[in-house]
């Protein structure tokens, strides 16, 4: 099983080209996009061609993918991008009701229609925002999946946890739309607070191997995409994580 490698982590490390070269040398063949790699897609791919990389997946804000659709498809097509994945929604532009989820799951499915009429695969990437019920017991993730029927999730384990959901149910639960998975850690409690509590890849609290197993077994094709948001040597993150990886989910 090859793991892809979220970008957004090594944000803080730059150049983009010695970040590439360290992850081909860490041995990962995928990564997956975000704003900040977009500038100058044409020069990204040319150095991720050179060290043998691919970017099946990125992310694009739901303002880009509602005002700039043309804009989203040329940089996923120059970058080889196959599945376009909404990322977040702004604090203060989160619902408040069920209705707003509603009226928000909408917007998503409109754009997924879209997306996939131009041959992309299109899906919301969660927080932990989503998890944590309104006041009439509402939760918002059941409503974007249950109300935009027809797009993918990229179940971010780690924030489903953070948020209090059990990701073992969840998956069960919606196992045929998960079509990419964020595989991040949790410091135990007290540790790594530099880093905001994330911990490398098998290095925290999170049951890794029993969830990549769940994950496994159902057979569904998946795209596995190790992140961490705040690590403080994204060289070590990346090499510590690939390396408690291998072999995992075969």
């Amino acid at each position: 099983m090859d793991f892809s490698f979220q970008l957004y982590s090594a944000r803080n490390f730059q150049p983009w080209p010695d970040v590439l070269a360290m992850l081909a040398e860490a041995g990962c063949t995928q990564v997956e996009g975000f704003g900040g790699v977009y500038e100058d897609p044409a020069s990204f791919r040319a150095v991720m061609d050179a060290h043998g990389l691919a970017m099946p997946s990125g992310h694009f804000s739901i303002d880009a993918l509602e005002t700039d659709l043309d804009g989203v498809f040329a940089k996923a097509r120059t970058l080889g991008i196959k599945t376009i994945y909404c990322p977040h929604l702004v604090e203060d532009l989160r619902p408040a009701d069920r209705a707003g989820w509603e009226a928000f799951a909408a917007r998503l499915e409109a754009v997924g229609a879209k997306v996939r009429a131009e041959g992309y695969g299109f899906g919301w990437h969660n927080h932990a925002f989503e998890f944590v019920a309104l006041a009439d017991g509402t939760v918002p993730m059941q409503v974007i999946l249950d109300s935009a029927p027809s797009i993918e999730w990229e179940a971010d384990i780690a924030w489903i946890i953070r948020g209090k959901g059990d990701p073992a149910d969840w998956i069960k639960r919606y196992d045929s739309r998960i079509t990419a998975v964020h595989v991040k850690d949790i410091a135990a409690a007290g540790e790594c607070e530099d880093e905001d509590g994330w911990a490398d890849v098998g290095h925290g609290t999170v049951g890794w191997t029993a969830l990549l197993e769940q994950l496994r077994a159902s057979g569904v094709k998946r795209l596995y995409i190790m992140e961490h948001d705040k690590p403080s040597d994204a060289t070590r993150f990346a090499r510590r994580s690939i390396a408690w990886l291998k072999g995992k989910g075969e």
